[in-house]
């Protein structure tokens, strides 16, 4: 009887299309994802000099930031939508091209204007959207017995570029300027995004796909098009309470008395923890699956918004600020595992971008709320409040996802 077990295991195994090949793969995926991520944080790091630059006020120079994430989301959808297409190699590519492109050409622009083109058009549009969502599709169809620890592998790259290119950019700023800063950006993205993309050259392995309901029969298209709705609303209202504590946790800092260099301190250890959250949410995943991974998740994340209301000392932010990054990293991820749980694998690419494009508009629009919330009433806590009531919405649709049944997979 034993042996029959191993039998079966040996047999499951030779059947996965989980192969050392999609390991390789999945370390290329994750130094992409680490490198185009650079696009994300660039433009912030060298705010206060395009602003001395270009003589223009503290508003006009956080343009190239909104510019290049509304592109960053948009662009996400329509490379999740080739990447169905041609493979994830042909975004990619793309995306090198235009990453080292983007930032030759912001690197010796004559205005402020032109910068904010080559931001939103190359690096946000064409040049980092490729090595996010589309990735993360892409990852999770090579793996099978584990795909959440393969999902939060990848989707940890977004976060360790956000803990590594702010230093290093403000480095070379510091030394060299910020428009060498900005070309050596581009040499280095040419040098690497291209090679890298090699190891994705082959095409995804056929794998099943949720072809029927699991009471039988086939899947109607309007439940199709309300999960999808759903889990849109749900990447939403997530990070719109997620923008809170990360977009403003330097200036609650300074307006607690702390300083902002405590506050940056307590963003890197909340993005630190995020990471371990997307690592340890992609093994929790694999076992209970992505919709109970989400619930948690979104759970934990309200829990750990209210405690900020009441805990406002020095030691305790820090405690807080670190058990935040545990509840939300892994929140993000799960919605491509839900997406590939209940979708077709040849449409992963559209559906999770799509998905992605609503977190990073959810993180837009919560920085910008709370920044709204905190001059009606000179105070944080309403804004805190807030998250709170946006992260309870994302709570419900979390527990109407875990409620639905997964279809029954099938080969087409």
């Amino acid at each position: 009887m034993a042996s029959s077990r191993v039998e079966r295991g040996r047999t499951a195994q030779a059947d996965s299309i989980e192969t050392p090949y999609a390991w390789k793969r999945l370390m290329a995926a994750l130094a992409l994802s680490t490198i185009g991520g650079v696009g994300l944080w660039s433009s912030v790091v060298v705010l206060p000099a395009i602003q001395a630059e270009f003589a223009v006020a503290r508003g006009d120079a956080s343009t190239p930031y909104s510019a290049t994430m509304i592109a960053f989301a948009l662009g996400g959808v329509l490379m999740g939508r080739l990447a169905d297409r041609r493979g994830i190699i042909v975004p990619v590519v793309i995306g090198g091209i235009a990453l080292s492109a983007g930032y030759m050409l912001a690197s010796m622009a004559p205005n402020l204007w032109l910068f904010v083109a080559a931001q939103a058009l190359l690096i946000g549009f064409l040049g980092s959207s490729p090595t996010f969502g589309p990735l993360l599709a892409d990852t999770s169809q090579w793996f099978d017995r584990n795909r959440g620890v393969a999902i939060g592998i990848c989707a940890s790259g977004n976060y360790l570029a956000g803990t590594l290119w702010p230093p290093l950019l403000q480095h070379a700023v510091a030394a060299y300027g910020w428009r060498d800063a900005y070309f050596g950006v581009g040499v280095l993205c040419l040098l690497t995004v291209l090679p890298l993309s090699y190891a994705l050259r082959r095409p995804t392995p056929r794998s099943p796909a949720p072809v029927a309901e699991a009471a039988g029969g086939p899947a109607p298209l309007s439940r199709q098009a309300l999960m999808q709705g759903l889990l849109t609303l749900a990447g939403f209202t997530c990070c719109l309470a997620m923008a809170m504590p990360q977009v403003h946790i330097v200036a609650y800092c300074g307006d607690l008395g702390y300083g902002v260099a405590r506050g940056s301190e307590m963003l890197a250890v909340m993005l630190g923890a995020g990471v371990i959250s997307r690592l340890a949410s992609g093994w929790i995943s694999d076992r209970i699956g992505g919709a109970m991974t989400l619930l948690i998740g979104t759970g934990m994340q309200a829990l750990t918004l209210m405690f900020y209301l009441p805990f406002d000392g020095l030691a305790s932010l820090y405690v807080v600020s670190a058990l935040f990054g545990l509840s939300q990293g892994g929140i993000v991820p799960s919605y491509a595992m839900i997406i590939r749980e209940h979708f077709p694998a040849n449409e992963a690419g559209a559906r999770v971008g799509l998905v992605m494009m609503a977190t990073v508009v959810g993180m837009a629009v919560g920085g910008w709320m709370s920044g709204v919330i905190f001059d009606l009433t000179s105070s944080y806590k309403a804004a805190f409040l807030n998250g709170i009531a946006w992260n309870l919405v994302n709570l419900v649709i979390a527990i109407w996802v875990l409620r639905r049944p997964r279809p029954k997979l099938a080969f087409a």
